[in-house]
């Protein structure tokens, strides 16, 4: 259900323990089908256990204004007015609600702090106390860099450093990479379809990859749309995977003591269910070509329930 208009404020999260609060950079709103809908599929496990609060965000539609008052103020909800570059083929809506498995799932249009401070932000991240920090895949391209993206990188820094379970998806995962110090460049073509990734020795035993792997030697079947590469893996992470077409694939933030911290990025989309594939070709969001190439089936729902796992855990 759609609602608009002002609501209830939810109680502060010391209150609500049971209910799992995640971010989410939104940043697809307007391919409905993998924006909203890629959602849903990255908040379906989580959902399995029980009631989510999904706070979007989305940075590159907000204005500057709404976002000073979101460093000023804390969480508060983005209005119609607030998002001047909204893309009107999507509506918008301040709140929505659903179920998933059985389970309330609430989704609420938030500020985020403008600018890339981390002291600001990490406060920000601080005050709103979320379960994981998620960043959808864009249309935008972080090797055409555009000011919002500051504020991004800044959320996924701070929130690495402040140990919440971060997951970044394909143009996440460009960002992740860039705001811990890789390079991102644009490849002189788009890639679409679905291969097999190499897991590296770190990769074989890391948590994300521990459910059902269709490829060969048993190896994650994955589906990417790109045309960005991250093409250096920084220096405080380890490379888990890589792929025919593209070798930073997977990677996973390490601490200045090694050892592993819960933040990923993966260049494919885990999202990207056949259902929403077909329908995105329905609504004209994606080409012909596209949707043959996405045909084979792969493993990115295993790659959400293990990511889900992780955020249940830590938030027990």
């Amino acid at each position: 259900m759609h609602g608009e208009g002002s609501f209830k404020e939810l109680p502060p999260r010391s209150l609500m323990s049971r209910v799992l609060r995640v971010i989410i950079m939104d940043l697809l709103v307007e391919r409905s089908e993998f924006g909203h809908g890629g959602n849903q599929e990255v908040i379906a496990p989580m959902a399995e256990s029980g009631e989510v609060e999904v706070l979007l965000v989305t940075p590159q539609m907000q204005s500057e204004e709404v976002g000073n008052k979101a460093r000023e103020e804390g969480l508060i909800t983005l209005t119609r007015d607030d998002v001047p570059h909204w893309n009107d083929e999507f509506p918008f809506w301040e709140r929505c609600e659903m179920e998933i498995f059985g389970n309330m799932v609430t989704f609420r249009r938030v500020a985020m702090p403008a600018k890339g401070d981390d002291e600001l932000m990490g406060a920000w991240l601080d005050g709103i106390i979320p379960d994981a920090v998620i960043c959808s895949g864009s249309k935008r391209n972080v090797s055409i860099w555009e000011d919002w993206m500051e504020s991004g990188s800044s959320m996924l820094r701070c929130s690495t450093k402040l140990g919440i379970p971060t997951l970044g998806i394909c143009f996440g995962h460009q960002l992740l990479c860039h705001s811990l110090g890789s390079k991102v460049e644009r490849a002189d073509t788009f890639s679409s379809g679905v291969w097999d990734l190499d897991l590296t020795e770190n990769g074989m035993d890391d948590i994300l990859f521990s459910s059902r792997m269709s490829g060969r030697d048993g190896s994650p079947v994955v589906l990417y749309s790109h045309q960005d590469h991250v093409t250096s893996v920084p220096d405080s992470c380890i490379l888990l995977a890589t792929a025919e077409h593209n070798r930073v694939t997977a990677i996973r933030a390490i601490g200045e003591d090694g050892g592993r911290l819960l933040t990923w990025g993966v260049q494919f989309h885990p999202e990207a269910a056949k259902a929403r594939i077909e329908r995105a070709f329905e609504w004209g969001h994606i080409s012909k070509e596209e949707m043959d190439s996405f045909q084979r089936e792969h493993d990115g729902a295993g790659i959400l329930s293990s990511f889900a796992s992780v955020v249940i855990d830590n938030a027990l």
